[in-house]
């Protein structure tokens, strides 16, 4: 007997202790390694303490799972919560599967109960990949359940009845993913035919067993009468993925995509030493990530120092081009905010926004247009975005302090951010041309000198564009305020003097610099290997050409 009892005991608790060791393996996971992610998710949505903002998602089909998901979404601004949910839905996706799948041993089944939780855990590393997706599937197998309960207690004739009415409500609340519900009623219905022994009758169940399929597909195709969008995007299901018009096949934890998530996540949190260390560790080569770091390092005050320590993308890399895209452009408005460029901001946080492609709001996006009509005195359309920060649960008292602040112009002067915007500021940056942001630079340093992000920004743009001749005027311009003279502006002087055959002024350029450039042209006349010289702007340069 004991063996018998031992074996039961491990079958009963080794599927427990199974779910226990998943819960603990994606919670850890999440906190740990991909915090940033939560944080990405959590920017893109502005869920709303408020009815109307409940109706509007119930009012179309996987309205409920979305609410739902979204609701959860928001407790990711704190990422051991966002990891602790995350943990929890898959722990209890893994119980319900272990409950519906049946074998002879428990243990078993909870193995073979893990196919969904890791599923859904796989199909999360797609950033495109919403809760939603994850909530309905935990939601469709919770009336698998219900539906198993009603085989049991319901007769047959009332069974497909019933089959069709829990479809039809778990399809309009959780969408799409009703359609495994209604494989397996079918499944249900086939398993109870096969003691008929005559065949046409057993020909006819299996014919009316395929109901709820058929029942599903007149559900979304009379959804798609009634609601706004067409029906490959019902199949696609609203709520399971950031592009509602297709369904994503998730590749995965892509460490591309992250890598610049990670990036996105530390400028919005403005951890500008977090950056350099990462960029210190691998180098970036994309618009966006090289964006990031220079950001950083002008925050720093290192940009002129430091900036060929690191891959640069051409002016790419110090403002990149502004395209329609959510993922790319919050950081580079980030950098006009920084800059002092108040309007230009303001335009890509909007942009950024619209840009959504599931139409959602952005909290992130939301509470700097707040900041940007703030610093504006535009105080009735920041109210506007304040007061929709209200209804939320983790922004409410930053937009009531803020509130405060409306028409309160000594205040606002008087504050460590709006205040010094306010004086650094152009009011007139609403539109401007690509290719003169350099002139729109100078137009920040000439108003005010002391503004370090955009006189950084104003020497390194011509360097980037291998245009010295400009360069050095710039130098001249900022000479007329400012002893500012880091070792790129040294390098580049020592180049502009040296293809003039001429010796740079005394104290212009220090003695190293000058030693280092003469040891560079020895090796570049030598032919010899400029490795060494990788991080000046000499080498920089000679290789853009």
């Amino acid at each position: 007997m004991m063996p018998i009892q031992m074996n039961r005991l491990i079958d009963k608790y080794g599927s427990w202790t199974l779910t226990l060791l998943l819960g603990i393996a994606v919670f850890l996971f999440w906190w740990l390694r991909y915090s940033f992610a939560l944080s990405y998710q959590e920017q893109f949505q502005l869920f709303l303490i408020d009815g109307e903002y409940f109706m509007q998602r119930l009012a179309v089909p996987g309205g409920l799972t979305r609410y739902v998901a979204e609701f959860l979404v928001q407790f990711y601004n704190i990422v051991m919560v966002g990891a602790a949910i995350i943990a929890l839905l898959l722990m209890l996706i893994h119980r319900m599967m272990c409950a519906l799948v049946a074998t002879r041993s428990s243990l078993l089944t909870a193995v073979i109960s893990l196919i969904a939780p890791l599923f859904c855990w796989w199909q999360m590393g797609d950033e495109k990949v919403l809760l939603g997706f994850v909530v309905a599937v935990g939601f469709v197998f919770a009336m698998m359940l219900v539906a198993r309960w009603l085989s049991l207690i319901t007769s047959s004739v009332l069974l497909h009845t019933s089959y069709i009415i829990l479809l039809a409500i778990t399809y309009w609340l959780a969408g799409p993913l009703a359609l495994l519900l209604a494989f397996w009623m079918m499944g249900s219905l086939l398993s109870r035919q096969f003691s008929e022994k005559v065949v046409s009758r057993r020909i006819l169940a299996t014919i009316v067993a395929t109901l709820p399929v058929l029942a599903m597909a007149l559900f979304v195709w009379i959804s798609s009468l009634v609601v706004p969008y067409p029906v490959e995007v019902l199949w696609g299901g609203i709520g399971y993925y950031r592009y509602p018009s297709t369904v994503t096949l998730s590749k995965g934890f892509d460490a591309r995509t992250y890598e610049l998530i990670e990036y996105d996540y530390l400028v919005r949190k403005g951890q500008w030493d977090r950056i350099i260390a990462k960029a210190d560790k691998k180098m970036p080569d994309l618009p966006m990530s090289v964006c990031a770091t220079n950001l950083a390092l002008a925050m720093k005050g290192e940009l002129g120092e430091r900036a060929f320590d690191y891959y640069q993308h051409g002016t790419q890399g110090l403002l990149p081009s502004f395209e329609i895209n959510y993922n790319t452009i919050l950081v580079t408005g980030e950098a006009y905010w920084q800059l002092g460029l108040v309007n230009t901001a303001q335009r890509f946080y909007f942009e950024a926004m619209e840009a959504l492609p599931d139409y959602n709001k952005s909290c992130r996006c939301i509470r700097r247009l707040a900041e940007t009509n703030l610093v504006n005195g535009q105080y009735e359309v920041s109210r506007k975005y304040l007061k929709l920060l209200e209804k939320t649960i983790f922004y409410r008292k930053w937009a009531q302090r803020t509130m405060d602040l409306l028409g309160n112009e000594q205040a606002i002067n008087a504050h460590p951010v709006y205040g010094y915007m306010r004086q650094v500021r152009l009011t007139d940056d609403l539109l401007f041309s690509e290719q003169e942001l350099d002139k729109i630079c100078g137009q920040l340093v000439a108003k005010s000198p002391n503004n370090r992000i955009a006189l950084q920004y104003l020497l390194l743009y011509p360097i980037l564009q291998g245009d010295i001749n400009k360069f050095m005027n710039y130098m001249g311009f900022v000479s007329q305020h400012t002893q500012y003279q880091p070792r790129s502006c040294q390098e580049a002087v020592a180049f502009a003097y040296a293809s003039r055959r001429q010796q740079p002024p005394q104290g212009v350029v220090s003695q190293s610099v000058m030693q280092r450039y003469n040891q560079f042209t020895k090796a570049y006349s030598g032919h010899a290997s400029l490795e060494l010289y990788r991080n000046t702007v000499w080498y920089y340069l000679l290789n853009m050409k």
